[in-house]
C-alpha cells in the first residue's frame, strides 16, 4: 500500500481564485447591462465545484490505484473543463484577451491548435515515467491536474468557447473534431485494456486494475461522443430553420440579404442582431445587403 498522495491545497487555489475573478467580472458586467446569463454562471461553479470535489474526494484514492486515478481525470479533464467552458462569454475574457501576456492565448481557441495540443497532453502523461512522477511527487501531480484542466478546456473551446471559429469549421467539420477527438482518447483506452502488462507499477496492482481503468475511460468517451451528436444534430437542426427564418423574414420586409450572409450570422449565434437589423432596413426602407 502506497502513502496517501493528498494535494488539495496546492490545486485548490487556481480554483479558488478563479472563482473570485469569476465573480468579480460577472457582476461588474451586470452592473454596466450586460449580466452573464444564470445557466452561463450556474455552468462555470458547477465546474469548479466538480474540479474541488474530485481533488478533495479522490485525492487519496488516487495515489492509490490506477482505477480512481482515471476517474479523477475524467471529471477534471473532461467534464469539470467541458461545464467551465459552457460558463464563458465574450464579454467575461474581453479584458484577458486584452493583455500582452493573455491576449495570445485566443490561438488556442482554434480546432487546428487546440486539438493536437490537448491530444499530446493526453499521451505523454500516459507515459509511464511521467505518469509515475505524478503519484509519487506532489508538485508534479499539480503540474499534470492544472495541464488536464487547461488542455481539456482548450479541446473544448472550438465547440462551445464564445470566441470566433474559422468560417471553415461548420458542422460537418465539428462532427469530424468530435470523432477524432473521441478516437484519440479511445486508442490510449484500449492500449490501457489491451496491454495484457502493468504499464504502471507504482500502483503495485494487477492488471485488473488497469483493466478496468481503460474500460471506465472508453465507457465515459462513449457515452460523451452519443451526446456531442446529439448536441451536433440538434444544432444543426436549429440552425436551418433559423436560416430559413431570417431568409423568409428579409424576403417580406423587401431587404435584400445574401444567403451567405444568414449562414455566417447564424454560424456565430449572431443570427439575433441580423434579424433587428433586417426589421430595422426594413422600417427605414433601406437595405442589408452583404
Amino acid at each position: 500500500m502506497h502513502a496517501a498522495v493528498t494535494f488539495a491545497p496546492l490545486q485548490l487555489a487556481p480554483a479558488t481564485i478563479g472563482g473570485i475573478l469569476y465573480a468579480l467580472r460577472a457582476h461588474r458586467l451586470s452592473q454596466r447591462g450586460r449580466p452573464v446569463p444564470g445557466w452561463r454562471q450556474a455552468c462555470f461553479y458547477g465546474g469548479l465545484l466538480l474540479i474541488v470535489l474530485a481533488l478533495t474526494a479522490l485525492g487519496d484514492l488516487a495515489g492509490e490505484t490506477f482505477v480512481w486515478h482515471m476517474t479523477e481525470h475524467l471529471l477534471l479533464g473532461d467534464l469539470a473543463t467541458l461545464l467551465l467552458v459552457l460558463g464563458l462569454t465574450g464579454p467575461l475574457l474581453a479584458p484577458l484577451l486584452r493583455t500582452r501576456v493573455l491576449g495570445p492565448l485566443r490561438a488556442l481557441s482554434n480546432p487546428l491548435v487546440a486539438l493536437p495540443l490537448w491530444a499530446l497532453n493526453l499521451y505523454l502523461w500516459h507515459l509511464a515515467p511521467l505518469h509515475e512522477a505524478a503519484v509519487r511527487h506532489e508538485a508534479v501531480h499539480a503540474l499534470q491536474h492544472g495541464l488536464f484542466i487547461a488542455c481539456g478546456m482548450a479541446m473544448w473551446m472550438p465547440l462551445f468557447g464564445p470566441l470566433p471559429q474559422p468560417a471553415w469549421f461548420g458542422n460537418l467539420a465539428k462532427l469530424v473534431y468530435i470523432v477524432v477527438v473521441r478516437l484519440t482518447g479511445a486508442v490510449l483506452g484500449n492500449v490501457i485494456v489491451w496491454s495484457g502488462t502493468v504499464l504502471y507499477p507504482v500502483y503495485g496492482e494487477p492488471v485488473a486494475d488497469q483493466t478496468t481503468a481503460g474500460a471506465i475511460m472508453m465507457v465515459e468517451s462513449s457515452l460523451l461522443t452519443l451526446g456531442l451528436f446529439g448536441w451536433l444534430f440538434v444544432k444543426a437542426a436549429r440552425e436551418s430553420d433559423e436560416r430559413q427564418q431570417l431568409l423568409e423574414l428579409a424576403e417580406a420586409r423587401g431587404v435584400d440579404v445574401s444567403e451567405q450572409r444568414v449562414a455566417r450570422a447564424v454560424a456565430a449565434g449572431r443570427g439575433g442582431e441580423l434579424r433587428h437589423r433586417i426589421e430595422d432596413a426594413a422600417v427605414d426602407g433601406g437595405s442589408s445587403s452583404g
